[in-house]
C-alpha cells in the first residue's frame, strides 16, 4: 500500500510540474510569434507596438504589425490548437483508443467538403472578406450535417454503439472524400488553388472578428470538457463498470460528441484542416502524465496550443517573406515525434 502511495504522489506531482512548465511556456511562444516573421521585431517594439494598438494608434510600424496581423494571428492559433487537443483527448478517451482522432466521426472531412461546396459553386461571386465569412459558414455547416449523419446511423432503440459510430465515420469520410474529388474535377484552377490551401491550414485569415468566435467557442469547450473528466476515467473501464458506477453513458456520449464536434468545426471552418494536433499532443501527454483526463485535459490544451504558435511561427519564417501552410508543419513535426515516441513504447514494452 505504501508503494502504491508513493507512486501515486509521484505521479501527481509529475502532472503539476508539466501542467506548470506547460502554462509557462505558452506565453514565451507566443512572445516568439509576436517577434518573429518578415520583419523581425525586437523586445522593446514588442511592447511599444502592443502599448500603441491597445491605445488605438497604428501609425507607428510595430503597432500595425503587432495590433493588426500578428496579435490576432497568435492568439488565434493558440486557441485553435487548445481546442484540438482537448477534443483529441475527448475523442480518445470516449473511444478508448490512444490513437483514435476527431476526424473519426467524420467533422472534418464534412468541413472539408463545405468549404469545397461554397469554393465551387461561389465562383466568382465572393470575394475578399465575404468569400472567407461563406467558406467558413459552409465548412461548420458541413461538419455538423456529417456529424448528425454518422450519430444517427449508430443509433438504434437500444443505445448508440461505439464500433458502429466508428465505421460509419469511415464511410462518411470516404464518402465526403469522393464528393470532394468530384468537385475539385469540375473546379478551375483558381478554386483548386483555394480548395488545396483551405485543406492545408493556415492562420493567414486571421482577424478579430474570427479571434472573437474562436473565443466564444474555446472559452465554452475548455470549460465544458474538464466536467466529463470524471466520465472519460470511468469509460477507461469499459461502459458497463461506467454504468455500475451511475454514469448515464449515452448522455455523456452526446455531450462529447457534440462539444467534439462543435471544436472541430469551428477550427476548420476558421483557419481550415489542420492535421495531427488532435492526434499526437494527447497521446504525448498521455505517455508523460497518465491517463487521469482531470490532468490530460488541461495539459493537452496546454499542449495543443503551443504546437499551433511555433508552427504557425515556422509557416512564417522558414521561407519568409513566403508563408508555408500551416497544417504541413504541425505534419512535419509532429510525425517524426510521434514515431519516436512509439518506437521507445514499443521497446520498452518488449523489454518488460
Amino acid at each position: 500500500m505504501w508503494i502504491i502511495n508513493q507512486a501515486g504522489h509521484r505521479r501527481r506531482a509529475r502532472a503539476r510540474l508539466l501542467l506548470a512548465a506547460l502554462a509557462a511556456a505558452l506565453p514565451l511562444c507566443m512572445l516568439l510569434g509576436l517577434a518573429c516573421g518578415a520583419v523581425s521585431l525586437g523586445p522593446a517594439e514588442i511592447v511599444a507596438g502592443l502599448q500603441a494598438s491597445f491605445a488605438g494608434d497604428a501609425a507607428e510600424q510595430s503597432a500595425l504589425i503587432i495590433g493588426q496581423i500578428r496579435l490576432p494571428r497568435v492568439l488565434l492559433a493558440a486557441l485553435m490548437g487548445a481546442i484540438l487537443g482537448m477534443s483529441g483527448a475527448a475523442t480518445q478517451g470516449l473511444f478508448r483508443n490512444p490513437l483514435a482522432d476527431p476526424s473519426l466521426i467524420g467533422v472534418t472531412a464534412g468541413a472539408s467538403l463545405g468549404a469545397a461546396l461554397v469554393i465551387v459553386l461561389g465562383g466568382g461571386l465572393l470575394q475578399g472578406y465575404s468569400a472567407l465569412s461563406a467558406v467558413s459558414v459552409g465548412a461548420f455547416a458541413g461538419g455538423a450535417l456529417a456529424v448528425v449523419f454518422v450519430y444517427r446511423l449508430a443509433t438504434s432503440s437500444s443505445g448508440t454503439s461505439v464500433a458502429t459510430m466508428l465505421l460509419a465515420g469511415i464511410a462518411i469520410t470516404a464518402l465526403a472524400g469522393a464528393l470532394g474529388s468530384l468537385l475539385e474535377f469540375r473546379a478551375d484552377n483558381d478554386m483548386l488553388r483555394r480548395i488545396s490551401l483551405w485543406k492545408m491550414g493556415g492562420m493567414d485569415g486571421a482577424n478579430y472578428p474570427r479571434l472573437l468566435v474562436a473565443s466564444l467557442v474555446g472559452a465554452a469547450l475548455l470549460l465544458a470538457l474538464p466536467r466529463h473528466a470524471g466520465t472519460l476515467n470511468a469509460l477507461l473501464l469499459g461502459e458497463s463498470e461506467a454504468r455500475h458506477l451511475g454514469i448515464d453513458v449515452d448522455r455523456a456520449r452526446i455531450a462529447l460528441i457534440t462539444w467534439v464536434a462543435v471544436g472541430v468545426g469551428t477550427s476548420v471552418a476558421l483557419v481550415g484542416t489542420i492535421a495531427f494536433v488532435g492526434l499526437v499532443v494527447p497521446h504525448i501527454v498521455r505517455m508523460l502524465v497518465g491517463p487521469d483526463h482531470r490532468v490530460l485535459l488541461p495539459a493537452s490544451a496546454l499542449a495543443g496550443a503551443i504546437l499551433l504558435v511555433v508552427a504557425d511561427t515556422l509557416a512564417r519564417i522558414v521561407l519568409a517573406p513566403t508563408e508555408l501552410p500551416v497544417g504541413i508543419i504541425t505534419a512535419i513535426i509532429g510525425v517524426p515525434f510521434f514515431i519516436s515516441l512509439l518506437r521507445q513504447r514499443h521497446h520498452y514494452g518488449m523489454q518488460s
